[in-house]
This record gives structure tokens, C-alpha cells and sequence, in this order.
């Protein structure tokens, strides 16, 4: 397995909070912030265990061995926490180019979107 990439950044919601938006992204009610490109498919969890790991399947059906591993760090009771997300693969090693592409767009959905999502 190769570590692709992988960013560390406070977020304004509880671990319990963002875990339930990343295991379910699209759910009734919920805060809508998945929005993915045409390249793009909806992530499966692949694994799990609430509130700390959550691990995705890939967005991008050309990288299928790709996975994204979400860790989270919870800060003081009902505060904010930390969370970091890793991109690994067993497959073949992408281009300078797509890696570029692959950690930018991962940093945007959860470092903006997600963070927006939930008030900051």
C-alpha cells in the first residue's frame, strides 16, 4: 500500500458529527456537501468504527484501488475535533499531475466543503 497524500485540519463540528457526514453524505435531512465532479462516483465506506476511522472506497472509478482513510480526533466534550484524511492505493502510482489533482480535490470537499457545511 502507498500513501498518496494526506492533510491534518481542525473542524468546527464534534468527531460524532463529522463521522455521520462522512458515512453518510447524502443523508435526508443532513448537511448536503458531497457535490462531485462528472469523473466522479460516490464514495462506498469500505470501514469503520464510530467516532474515530472511517475509510472510503475511490471517487474516481480510473484509481479503483485508491482508498481514503478519514481519522478523527475529538477535542473537549461537544467541541470541535480534529480530522485527517490519508489517500492511499495498491494499484499503480499516479502521474505528478493526477496526484496534484487527486489531493487538491480531496482537500477541497473536506477542508472546505465539509468544514462549511458545519459553520466555518
Amino acid at each position: 500500500m502507498h500513501e498518496l497524500g494526506s492533510r491534518r485540519r481542525r473542524q468546527p463540528a464534534p468527531a460524532h458529527v463529522l463521522w455521520r457526514s462522512l458515512r453518510d453524505p447524502y443523508e435526508a435531512g443532513g448537511r448536503q456537501w458531497l457535490e462531485l465532479r462528472d469523473d466522479e462516483v460516490p464514495p462506498r465506506v469500505a470501514a469503520g468504527y464510530a467516532p474515530v476511522l472511517l475509510v472510503w472506497s475511490s471517487l474516481w472509478p480510473h484509481r479503483a484501488l485508491d482508498r481514503v482513510r478519514f481519522d478523527l480526533t475529538p477535542g473537549l466534550p461537544g467541541g470541535d475535533c480534529t480530522l485527517r484524511w490519508t489517500l492511499t492505493t495498491d494499484g499503480d502510482l499516479p502521474s505528478e499531475s493526477t496526484l496534484g489533482h487527486l489531493r487538491h480535490r480531496l482537500s477541497y470537499l473536506i477542508n472546505n466543503r465539509l468544514r462549511l457545511s458545519h459553520g466555518q
